[in-house]
């Protein structure tokens, strides 16, 4: 098993190279072509894509970080690397992109003429590597904050590339000046829905927020369904990494010895991590310790926890 992850870090690090290195390459292409054909969408293109390569390099150091061992220093280990990670690769994105939007809408109240096939042909190039980088990346993508947030850049790209050589053609046959920006406009505004939605989910996590798709109802309802529990109170649950989520709670018991509450442990354990994907769990048993506690805090009501 600890050979098969290995070979599974060792292609992540290999597609991520590679992706960084087709950036890389597409950045210098577009950025000459841009400057050469004078198409704002061309360089903008170069930028995002320099963004892109950064992004993944951010990746790369992440997921490595991520690797190290837990120590007295770190307990949780370096697990958070990722998801602070995927914070930078968006607001960095942000950036890139408002600088992009105002320079689209000067260049619709004042259009400049723009050498439209050699704007189509340098999009050509940059679509081609996107594409590439973008399958490189998908694999891993559906688990992982932070590559989800590389493989992002490199798919928001590859439209944009597709759309400046769409564009460009049309401004070599028809003279469509306008299109240039326009298109900038239309690819930013896309780009910025993309970053805030996984800037959202980031930030999230790194508030502590509970897993947006776990009911802390139902957690309740599972666990005090138990014969042996009373109540559960007091109850946190957060995500430290990807996939990685921890609860804690006080669970009232009847008045007992501490080995009689181990198969209620395991039966708690078995139910959260069959229903909810929770694998950390640490419960403190007692025995009517903590009156008029809610299920988050003391003096809460389950009617006020629910719509909390």
């Amino acid at each position: 098993m600890a050979h098969i992850h290995l070979n599974d870090r060792l292609t992540t690090n290999l597609r991520l190279i590679i992706t960084m290195v087709l950036n890389l390459v597409i950045t210098a292409t577009e950025l000459v072509g841009g400057l050469l054909a004078g198409s704002l969408s061309l360089i903008s293109d170069a930028l995002h894509n320099l963004s892109d390569g950064i992004s993944v390099l951010i990746t790369f150091i992440a997921i490595r970080l991520k690797s190290r061992e837990h120590s007295y220093r770190h307990t949780f280990g370096l697990k958070r690397a990722e998801i602070f990670a995927a914070v930078i690769n968006a607001v960095v994105l942000i950036g890139i992109t408002g600088y992009l939007l105002y320079e689209s809408i000067a260049r619709l109240i004042h259009s400049s003429p723009v050498e439209g096939g050699l704007m189509s042909m340098v999009a050509g190039v940059g679509l081609v590597a996107n594409v590439i980088g973008t399958w490189l990346l998908h694999r891993d993508a559906a688990s992982s904050l932070n590559i989800r947030s590389s493989y992002l850049h490199l798919f928001s790209d590859a439209l944009s590339s597709l759309a400046v050589l769409l564009g460009g053609l049309a401004i070599y046959f028809w003279q469509a000046y306008f299109l240039d920006p326009l298109l900038t406009l239309v690819i930013g505004l896309y780009i910025l829905y993309q970053s805030y939605q996984v800037l959202g989910q980031a930030v999230h996590v790194l508030m502590e927020g509970a897993p947006p798709d776990i009911d802390l109802e139902e957690i309740r309802r599972a666990v005090e369904s138990i014969p042996e529990v009373r109540d559960m109170h007091h109850l946190h649950i957060w995500t430290v990494g990807e996939n990685d989520v921890h609860l804690e709670a006080h669970v009232n018991v009847c008045d007992m010895r501490v080995s009689e509450t181990q198969p209620i442990l395991t039966e708690i354990e078995k139910r959260l991590l069959e229903r909810f994907n929770i694998r950390h769990v640490t419960i403190q048993f007692e025995c009517d310790q903590c009156p008029e506690i809610g299920l988050i805090h003391r003096g809460e009501s389950r009617q006020l926890a629910r719509k909390m």
